[in-house]
Order: C-alpha cells, then sequence, then structure tokens
C-alpha cells in the first residue's frame, strides 16, 4: 500500500495541477507516454517530434527532451511512484479520457497494484472530487480486472514480495502448471533478440527436473531478483538463491529450481540463444529430499 509520505506526494501533486492550468491537448494526446521497457532502460520519447516537429519545433523539444528525456529519466523518484503520480495529477485536473487510461496501464505495467490504485484514487477523491474519482474507477476497472491471483489483491505476502522487486509478478503460469508443484506466475520482459521473463514461485513451488537441449548454444541463466530459492543439477546439492545470485545453466544439464519452503521467490529466466532449442520437462522433485531444504 503507498506510505502516507507517499500519499502526501500525490496530493501536493493533485493541488498544484487543480491551482495551475494545464494544456489539455498535452494531456490527452496518448502518444505522450513514455516509451522503453518499464525500470530496465532509459525511456526514450519521440511523440512530440512526430507530431510537432514542424509545426511547433521548441515545445516538441521540451516534450522530448526535457520532459520525459530529463524528468521521466530522473533517478530521485522511480518510474513506479511517477505513474501514480501522473494518474493522480490528471485525475485532480479532470482529464479522464483514453490518455488517462494509458498512464493507468503505465502504472501497472511498473508495479502499482489494484489495492494500491484503489487506495490512492479513494484517498484523493476527498481532495479532488467524488465525481473524478468515480471516472477513474470506471477506467481503472478495466486495468487492474478483479483477480484473486493478482498481486494487488492477494495475500499480504504476495503484495508483499511484489512491492520488493522492481519486475512485476506477472499471470498465473497456467500454460506450464503441469510441470509445476505449486502456483507460479510469469511476466513477459521481452521477447525480442533474447527472451527474458520474470518467473514467480509462491512458498513451497518448484519446477519439475528438466533439461534445455540445443544442437548449439542455447542453455539458460537465472538472476534472483526477490525472495529466497534454491537451484540443483543433478549430481550435485542445492544452491540457494537470493537477490543478484545468477546460475549459468549450460545446454544438456538436468536441473530444477524453485522457491524455498518458507519465502516467495522470483528469478528472471535468461534464454540463452541456441539452434534447434526445445526444453524437456521430466518427473517433479522428490517431495522427502525438497522437505529436507531450509
Amino acid at each position: 500500500m503507498p506510505t502516507g509520505r507517499t500519499i502526501s506526494l500525490y496530493l501536493l501533486l493533485a493541488i498544484f495541477a487543480l491551482s495551475s492550468p494545464l494544456s489539455a491537448a498535452a494531456a490527452q494526446d496518448a502518444s505522450a507516454l513514455p516509451e522503453g521497457t518499464p525500470n530496465m532502460e532509459k525511456i526514450v520519447q519521440t511523440a512530440g517530434r512526430r507530431a510537432l516537429g514542424e509545426f511547433a519545433p521548441e515545445f516538441a523539444h521540451f516534450n522530448d527532451d526535457i520532459l520525459f528525456g530529463e524528468n521521466w529519466n530522473n533517478g530521485d523518484i522511480d518510474l513506479r511512484t511517477r505513474s501514480l503520480i501522473t494518474v493522480i495529477a490528471l485525475m485532480s485536473s479532470g482529464i479522464t479520457d483514453a490518455s488517462l487510461r494509458y498512464h493507468l496501464e503505465n502504472a501497472r505495467a511498473h508495479g502499482v497494484t489494484q489495492k494500491e490504485i484503489a487506495a490512492a484514487i479513494t484517498h484523493a477523491a476527498f481532495y479532488v472530487g467524488w465525481p473524478r474519482a468515480w471516472a477513474v474507477f470506471n477506467l481503472a476497472k478495466e486495468v487492474w480486472p478483479v483477480d484473486t491471483n493478482d498481486p494487488g489483491t492477494g495475500d499480504t505476502a504476495m503484495r508483499r514480495h511484489a512491492a520488493s522487486m522492481l519486475f512485476p509478478i506477472g499471470k498465473p503460469n497456467h500454460a506450464y502448471a503441469q510441470y509445476f508443484v505449486g502456483r507460479s506466475y510469469l511476466a513477459p520482459i521481452t521477447t525480442q533478440q533474447v527472451g527474458i521473463c520474470n518467473v514467480t514461485f509462491e512458498p513451497g513451488c518448484r519446477n519439475n527436473w528438466h533439461i534445455h537441449h540445443a544442437a548449439k548454444g542455447g542453455g539458460q541463466i537465472l538472476v534472483c531478483v526477490a525472495g529466497r530459492g534454491y537451484y540443483q543439477e543433478e549430481g550435485k546439492a542445492p544452491v540457494e538463491m537470493r537477490p543478484g545470485d545468477a546460475i549459468n545453466i549450460p545446454a544438456g544439464v538436468r536441473h530444477w529450481h524453485g522457491a524455498a519452503p518458507d519465502s516467495w521467490f522470483s528469478h528472471l529466466a535468461i534464454e540463452v540463444p541456441g539452434e534447434h532449442v526445445r526444453s524437456e520437462w521430466l518427473e517433479p522433485v522428490d517431495a522427502q529430499s525438497y522437505a529436507h531444504l531450509k
């Protein structure tokens, strides 16, 4: 949930927006959203020059180079907080059209949960107006459908885990559920050049023994981003993984990985490019052996 300090910051933005003129044309331009991968690389914006480069080049420069090029990339406030501030600023200014929806989606992409957006809108409603809150909620419900598997509506431990990392938990990993013991979640980070996904395991969840095959190259790299878990190769002792730990898995190695019995666990799964790559899923990890892990 947003802290009192964070909510105060949102309200300062709301009061400022209510007392200051805002260019409706700029606020309603859906293309004014920052481009790039959330929290991973520098935001690069070209919407101003595309739309107004010839008509208003100075405005385009301020939009692309100053607002987004410098302000959005200022590390003093993280992108998650900036996204939520933007939503509250638009709400307080009465901007509740399609452009707000884009910023709501941007906030969710940067890790704002359903519980947090509902709390922020409700709190701001007392200061900027009840009708505006209704309008924003109607859009927010489409962006954050209520789902008991969503980290924003899940248990406290799950929400705490989601808030502890830069990457989203994602959606329930139904496609590979048959190869996991317990619930897992999958959030694709990028599918271009090198595939990267954030995989999250609930406490006690682990995948089956499996092998990444490749005629040439291939394999996988795991980078722990939150929580605590384990990786084990056949014939070797389990290796504990904590945030920042990385595991290189060559092609052809039989292994498994998953959460510790008492901790949520998330890792980036980085697919190493190769020829004729495929994954072979095998039997589950022996429950008795797993139970000995701490």
